[in-house]
């Protein structure tokens, strides 16, 4: 019973703005000193203030990590979030003076715990997650177009220019450069030097790519965002229509309850009215059951007194 209560409120604590905000500081500080660490050479002394603040740092994810551990009981591990959490948090046990390079490199993945904190941030990661499947079909068509005109490119200006039509690999780099509209025209110029017309070609492909395509991708990408918004929407309704329920259910019952006292109080009213219908009644009886020898006494005296007379 102690048990369950103290875990409510680690729960509650865990749950509560103020817990969410210290977490959040805590991240945006150690980013800060992660940042601080490429100018160890440039400022004396902070090496050691740095791997006091590491420590710090280390002890209050682990402490934040046991406490929701302790509040969520085994649903944590059912979340995918929790799981992003405690690897970065395990990650973060590794000492800073470790050798291995690597092992340091994935201390930096701290800074995407603002990920997982941060409910907006959830929701754009959750929403380009779902629209992987139709970005991914988008962007198979942009890579089509892409080595298509790949290989238009080097049959066509393979002579021309071959320090970017010299070889399909070649192409396929000059293209990316051009859909990205960074030195295009560079490219163009060196080819239509020679071949004026071969702005039919860029101005073709630079429509279909890069104005068609990953426009293209860009509508998946916010159609995904919305779903995932319209989701959270409906979930909070949800929530809200069953607290709305369960206020209303708590109220049915407390209505149930009064009319049953009530109706208890009338039952009881009415036995205390029948009992003192019975008891009047019977007073009334038993001054009738009086009444009656008295009045037969007297209609008896007057027929004895004309007895004797008559005697």
């Amino acid at each position: 019973m102690a048990q369950g209560v103290l875990r409510a409120r680690v729960s509650r604590a865990v749950d509560s703005q103020w817990f969410q905000h210290t977490v959040v500081a805590v991240i945006l500080l150690n980013a800060i000193t992660l940042g601080l660490e490429s100018y160890e050479r440039e400022i004396p002394g902070i090496q050691d203030r740095l791997a006091l603040a590491e420590h710090v740092f280390v002890t209050a994810f682990v402490v934040e990590l046991v406490l929701r551990i302790y509040a969520g009981g085994t649903a944590f591990f059912r979340g995918p979030w929790n799981w992003f959490d405690l690897i970065v948090v395990s990650v973060t046990l590794v000492p800073a003076s470790s050798e291995s390079a690597v092992l340091r490199l994935l201390r930096t993945l701290r800074i995407l715990r603002l990920v997982s904190v941060l409910p907006t941030m959830r929701h754009v990661v959750s929403a380009l997650f779902r629209s992987l499947p139709g970005m991914g079909t988008v962007i198979g068509l942009l890579l089509v177009i892409i080595y298509t005109a790949a290989i238009m490119g080097q049959r066509l200006f393979d002579e021309i220019a071959p320090e970017y039509f010299g070889d399909v690999g070649t192409s396929l780099y000059t293209l990316f450069m051009v859909l990205t509209t960074e030195d295009w025209p560079d490219v163009a110029d060196a080819v239509m030097a020679q071949e004026p017309m071969a702005w039919i070609f860029f101005v073709v492909y630079m429509v279909v790519s890069a104005f068609i395509a990953l426009n293209l991708v860009i509508g998946v990408i916010v159609t995904a965002m919305e779903h995932e918004v319209n989701q959270q929407r409906w979930a909070d309704d949800q929530e809200l229509e069953l607290e709305q329920h369960r206020e209303v259910v708590n109220r049915l019952g407390a209505l149930t309850a009064q009319v049953e006292q009530l109706s208890e109080q009338v039952r009881v009213l009415r036995g205390a009215a029948g009992e003192s219908e019975r008891e009047s009644g019977n007073e009334t009886r038993e001054g009738n059951t009086k009444k009656q020898p008295f009045a037969r006494e007297t209609s008896e005296g007057p027929r004895n007194e004309s007895d004797g007379a008559a005697f």
